[in-house]
């Protein structure tokens, strides 16, 4: 059995872990904090539960792609989920009027066509180009050898509002359609229409919140991965990965444990990783120094609401809010003019939910925010910190009263996550949602393959292919198919879903 120790125990790392233990291997998943999960994770106050990054899933209905995904790494019995709204999984405030995204092709017509009635040809050219651009992908649809390149190299160099405003006539239905871009921190002119292609299919196809958190994710992953023998180590802090002139020969843990290794496979953000091989010359000064320039995705400042009991009606939808008008740009703010737009989600603590027990307001924002008081920890970062949370919290809370008056009596407790709050609990580089930030203009360069110069070390996590639950496991397939190949993975879970 060749041993395959796991630096991070995020989806990248986890599903990594279940892939390859169902396959023989013998995994060790070690994680520097006391929870497992990464952005899976979630946490408690004052009896109220909150998710920290998954707040919900697309294509999850049975014989969908991530159903069939959950299904291979034997998640689906442990995990239930309760469908969003399918006349309007996402609701955008836009320009003062609300527009509702509807699952399925005819179903989402008919509906954003009843807005735009001139659009309804342009809408449906729309429509069939992302499902194209995302069926593209034999990674994303599952379909092993079926790959589109060309289909799938133009739409990877083409930016989204380009391919957008050159298909839509109407430019406030060409906003209104990017009006998600938080999920995954759009910028204009930069981000490749293939990434918006992907979210837009993932989620019209079907959406869902976890029941009770996304934790319930990883913590399924871990009882199947010490179910075929592996292990899953708490407080474990991996602090290099050892060389010798060719390969990696195992990794140091807590700076004293030797843990040897026949493969290392790193969930750890690319720049944390080659942090990690501070004494290996085989990887070269100048790939070090492209992987450290890339640009990250924005950071984000979160307030997770507990509400008192029985008084906010449960939203069974995701709501997208913009002060402007147009949902672009909002990472280009000042201090006047923050914050630009705003997510608002609720946690969904049972199936049938009739009023909301928790919930999170999700605003963009930039490192440089909260710089100075980098390097300390959490809980003692001291009162100007305390402050200036508050100070950025009763803002956003402004505005989310202004689409849902009353809501602010309605708050018992509330608490706040910045940049730093990412950057510590998850290692990202400087406490990006996302991320390295897809870019257009840097083509291959802009991007970081799962293979490294070191034979047997390999990448996973939502740097690796893409973020979100189905890019990072297309990312688990693409890493674990160097050593299972993929037509294995594929058949397996084809198998997987005839049984």
């Amino acid at each position: 059995m060749k041993k395959v120790v796991i630096i991070g125990s995020g989806l990248g790392g986890l599903s990594c872990g279940v892939v390859l233990a169902k396959n023989g291997y013998d995994v060790t998943v070690l994680e520097q904090a006391a929870q497992i999960g990464g952005c899976l994770q979630c946490f408690s106050r004052h009896g109220g539960r909150f998710e920290t990054g998954m707040h919900f899933i697309g294509s999850a209905a049975k014989g969908q792609t991530l159903y069939r995904l959950m299904n291979y790494l034997e998640v689906n019995n442990d995990v239930r989920l309760m469908q969003l709204d399918t006349d309007g999984y996402d609701v955008v405030s836009l320009q003062g009027q609300q527009f509702r995204f509807a699952n399925g092709r005819e179903a989402f017509l008919e509906q954003m066509g009843s807005y735009f009635p001139r659009e309804r040809d342009h809408l449906a050219r729309y429509f069939d180009l992302v499902e194209r651009v995302a069926g593209a992908s034999s990674l994303h649809s599952l379909k092993y050898a079926e790959s589109d390149t060309v289909v799938n190299t133009e739409y990877q160099l083409r930016t989204i509002n380009e391919v957008i405003e050159s298909t839509i006539s109407d430019p406030l239905l060409a906003k209104v359609l990017v009006g998600n871009l938080p999920l995954y921190a759009a910028e204009r002119d930069k981000t490749p229409f293939s990434t918006h292609a992907f979210i837009m299919d993932f989620y019209n196809q079907s959406a869902f919140r976890i029941v009770g958190g996304s934790d319930r994710i990883a913590l399924s992953m871990r009882r199947t991965i010490e179910r075929y023998g592996g292990r899953v180590e708490t407080s474990q802090r991996v602090t290099s990965i050892v060389c010798d002139d060719t390969h990696a020969t195992g990794v140091e843990v807590n700076g004293e444990r030797f843990v040897a290794a026949d493969i290392v496979i790193s969930d750890a953000h690319p720049v944390r990783t080659l942090e990690l091989l501070r004494s290996s010359h085989i990887i070269r000064p100048a790939f070090r120094q492209r992987v450290n320039s890339m640009s990250q995705s924005i950071g984000g400042f979160s307030v997770y609401l507990q509400f008192k009991k029985d008084r906010v009606p449960y939203i069974n939808h995701n709501f997208y809010a913009y002060k402007g008008d147009t949902p672009w740009g909002c990472e280009q703010y000042d201090e006047e003019t923050w914050p630009k737009g705003f997510l608002y989600m609720h946690f969904c603590p049972d199936e049938a939910p009739r009023f909301a027990s928790t919930g999170v307001v999700l605003s963009y924002m930039h490192m440089e925010d909260v710089e100075r008081w980098q390097g300390t920890r959490v809980g003692h970062r001291g009162d100007d910190y305390e402050a200036f949370k508050r100070q950025k919290a009763e803002r956003l809370l402004d505005e989310l009263e202004r689409h849902f008056p009353g809501i602010r009596a309605d708050i018992e407790h509330y608490y706040t996550s910045t940049p730093l709050t990412y950057l510590d609990y998850t290692g990202t580089a400087r406490g990006s949602m996302y991320g390295i930030a897809k870019d257009v203009r840097l083509g291959a360069a802009g991007r970081i393959p799962h293979r490294t110069k070191v034979p047997n070390l390999l990448l996973t996590g939502q740097n690796i292919n893409s973020h979100g639950m189905l890019g990072v496991m297309v990312g688990t397939i693409v890493t674990c198919s160097e050593l299972l190949t993929a037509k294995t993975i594929y058949e397996q879970i084809v198998k997987e879903r005839d049984e």
